[in-house]
């Protein structure tokens, strides 16, 4: 028998985002987890791991740390495993139409032996999990209604569960998910964003989507940094482990994009492009755009450089406190030089310094300048740095990369994810946060955490 046909036949997966219905192996320890589900009426879905699926209850009221309160539990249909990681939107009309949230989850025990069926009138059983611990029971008093009832022990303290209105999944409220969704399909529908779905780092998973939605949520701060820079991205249309490359030729035509024709070395005119709004940068992503590098000039004055951008190469036999030592022995020297600097992670190995530089250098005198600064750095400390890119030259060192400073030039923008394990993201922070920081430590997740936090380089084009 399909203990989950009746699951799939209730609802349509062409319209629900809830996992379709597979059997799986059950772990060592058996998992449970509980859903806030504000669906026709507000309930607490409560699931125990066993036998391949999660037995479910719907509570009207949620669980209660009070011994004394006996919580209806209406059994429902066995749920598959993956539901327990299940938080969002099902649809209006559909069944259970409304909002899930993962309200708690974590392992249970139970202190009696279960027959495999789970033919039982009552389940006494232990919960370890971040909100419910401690002795619990489950005794059936008439068909599929069942009370839940918290046994004294040490865990037996009044909680009000009202007050615990976030996810433990994604910090998220209620209001907040709907909001999510409704924004994800506005994405969809406006910039037309197609195979959503598509996974493009496969662990921690991301999907296009899901960078769509992180440019469209960071765009305000990316885009004084993009806007009117001429641009070179990376592509991965089958996602980081399929074909990668590069781009900064204008191939088509999209909303927030503008051609920008420029001649190469041979007297050739190309067409650049750069982006004008956030509806460019999500167009982009559209096209599998999914790490931006920017020119150091924009299109209104681009024989005139204004972003100077040194990236601490490594040797890769340092260590992380060698290479935050480079950073702070360059802040010095442009501290000296009466130069303001900001820090931003790589996303890489190293981090990466840039000077906001007023338009009044051609580019050959701006390149100088930043080669002379690397030169400085290696004659001050020959033992540490050298200004050399051959990799011969950079054993037990730190390459001062200064070449990115030339026309025709890019260096990633901040706020750009790396096509590289785990989306990490090239990340503005605060000077005081270098020896807190790893180049590689900034997800997406952490990323849009940070945007509420002060902008480390508010001022950057004051």
């Amino acid at each position: 028998m399909d203990k989950l046909k009746k699951y799939n036949s209730k609802r349509d997966f062409k319209k629900t985002k809830e996992p379709v219905g597979k059997v799986n192996k059950s772990a060592k320890k058996l998992r449970f987890v509980v859903q806030h589900h504000l669906a026709r009426k507000d309930h607490y879905d409560f699931r125990l791991e066993w036998n391949g699926t999660l037995k479910s209850w719907a509570v009207p009221k949620g669980p209660s740390y009070n011994t004394y309160d006996k919580r209806l539990a209406v059994m429902v249909e066995d749920h598959p495993l993956s539901y327990r990681n299940f938080e969002g939107v099902i649809p209006k009309g559909e069944y259970g139409g409304g909002t899930v949230m993962v309200w708690d989850e974590g392992t249970w025990e139970p202190q009696d032996k279960i027959p495999k069926n789970f033919n039982i009138e009552m389940l006494k059983f232990t919960l370890k999990g971040k909100r419910l611990q401690g002795r619990w029971t489950l005794v059936r008093f008439k068909e599929d209604n069942w009370l839940l009832i918290k046994e004294k022990d040490e865990y037996n303290l009044f909680r009000d569960i009202n007050r615990l209105n976030k996810s433990i999944k994604t910090g998220r409220t209620m209001k907040q998910i709907e909001n999510n969704i409704a924004l994800k399909d506005n994405i969809i529908e406006d910039i037309l964003i197609t195979n959503p779905e598509k996974v493009i780092f496969p662990s921690p998973k991301v999907t296009k989507l899901d960078i769509a939605l992180y440019y469209h949520k960071v765009a305000e701060r990316m885009m004084p940094f993009l806007a009117k820079r001429l641009i070179s991205t990376i592509r991965a249309p089958g996602g980081i482990k399929g074909e990668i490359f590069f781009k900064k030729h204008l191939e088509t035509k999209s909303k927030g994009i503008k051609k920008y024709r420029l001649e190469n070395d041979t007297n050739k005119r190309e067409d650049y492009y750069y982006i004008v709004d956030s509806r460019g940068l999500i167009s982009e992503v559209q096209m599998n755009s999914y790490e931006f590098h920017i020119w150091g000039s924009t299109v209104g004055n681009i024989n005139k450089p204004d972003m100077m951008v040194f990236d601490l190469d490594p040797d890769e036999k340092l260590n992380i406190t060698k290479i935050r030592e480079g950073v702070k022995d360059l802040k010095k020297i442009l501290d000296e030089l009466g130069l303001k600097s900001y820090l931003k992670t790589s996303g890489g190995k190293g981090y990466h310094v840039v000077v906001p530089i007023g338009h009044n250098m051609s580019w050959s005198v701006f390149r100088q300048t930043a080669k002379n600064i690397a030169l400085l750095m290696e004659a001050r400390w020959p033992d540490k740095y050298t200004s050399n890119m051959r990799k011969e030259n950079r054993e037990g060192k730190i390459f001062i990369d200064w070449v990115r400073n030339t026309k025709g030039a890019t260096s990633v923008a901040p706020y750009s994810i790396r096509l590289r394990e785990k989306a990490f993201v090239s990340m503005p922070i605060k000077w005081s946060e270098l020896d807190k920081v790893k180049p590689k430590d900034i997800t997406i997740e952490e990323a849009l955490k940070r945007l509420k936090r002060k902008d480390p380089w508010e001022d950057f084009f004051n």
